[in-house]
């Protein structure tokens, strides 16, 4: 089954795998946080890799690699890309 153009959490999308941040729902505090990492709707971010037991996970916006939580990432919703990566 697959998830492209779908709208899912991006601790969900897959290692190798891209999207478009469509939503950043959290509590202000770690919105906030989360929007002044750069990730703003619109936004492309590609999942890079995983620490080795799984959390956190590495990702790339902008050109950024940054490492979130699978529990933060949760509270980001993307559109994943139609071309599978």
């Amino acid at each position: 089954m697959s998830n492209d153009g779908k709208q899912i959490p991006l601790s969900r999308l897959e290692v190798g795998k891209s999207g478009k941040i469509v939503r950043v729902s959290a509590p202000p505090n770690v919105r906030r946080r989360l929007l002044e990492m750069g990730l703003v709707p619109g936004e492309n971010i590609f999942v890079q890799g995983l620490a080795p037991l799984g959390d956190p996970v590495e990702y790339v916006v902008r050109g950024t690699h940054l490492s979130l939580r699978r529990k933060d990432a949760a509270n980001i919703i993307v559109e994943v890309n139609a071309d599978g990566s």
